[in-house]
């Protein structure tokens, strides 16, 4: 795998796997029906050569408006399901608004599937703003800033997660804000943490 990052932009070329192919595919929609989107946890870790199994990929996007969200729900129902609800209002109205996500996955299977929500805190909001972008191959999509990614994996604070931000630092520390990690990392109060696990 060959990666470069400049100027807020990674280019990298690997072979893609099944969930490279569907966030890949997914947010191909999302492009399609111009909606912002930063894809955002465990993903960005396999994303990066992180030899891991999951099931979901996490993905937020923008707050839309219900007539937004049903253009939206009409562009994804062509190639893909709602595993949490067939209903479009109640999807909307029970799920994305009470910020509890939406799970899509390919017609005729559940897993791997996408994980989708909405903004529902300040750091969700940052991390829509401060998006990076990845060519990866010849597609581009959009992740959270690495700096926020490696604190908030050491905040989750579960083995997993641990040996997420332990992957990432190791790869990008020399690429990354390092002020800014450290801001993120006092913010969630998990300087101790980082000291522990990344020093």
């Amino acid at each position: 795998m060959e990666i470069k990052f400049l100027n807020k932009e990674i280019s990298m070329k690997k072979e893609i796997n099944i969930l490279d192919r569907l966030a890949i595919d997914f947010v191909s929609i999302l492009d399609k029906s111009k909606v912002e989107y930063v894809f955002v946890s465990g993903y960005v870790c396999i994303l990066f050569g992180r030899s891991r199994a999951s099931e979901d990929i996490d993905l937020i996007i923008e707050r839309l408006s219900f007539t937004q969200f049903r253009k939206l729900w009409g562009n994804i129902y062509n190639d893909f399901i709602c595993i949490n609800s067939s209903d479009i209002k109640e999807a909307y109205n029970e799920y994305l608004s009470k910020n509890i996500a939406l799970r899509f996955a390919r017609k005729g299977g559940f897993v791997p599937n996408i994980k989708l929500k909405f903004p529902k805190i300040d750091l969700d909001h940052f991390t829509l703003k401060e998006k990076i972008k990845v060519v990866l191959n010849d597609n581009v999509i959009f992740i959270s800033p690495l700096e926020l990614q490696i604190a908030f994996k050491l905040y989750l604070g579960s083995e997993k997660d641990i040996e997420d931000a332990k992957h990432l630092y190791k790869i990008f520390k020399d690429k990354i804000n390092l002020e800014l990690l450290y801001d993120f990392n006092r913010k969630l109060k998990i300087v101790e943490v980082f000291d522990k696990y990344l020093r």
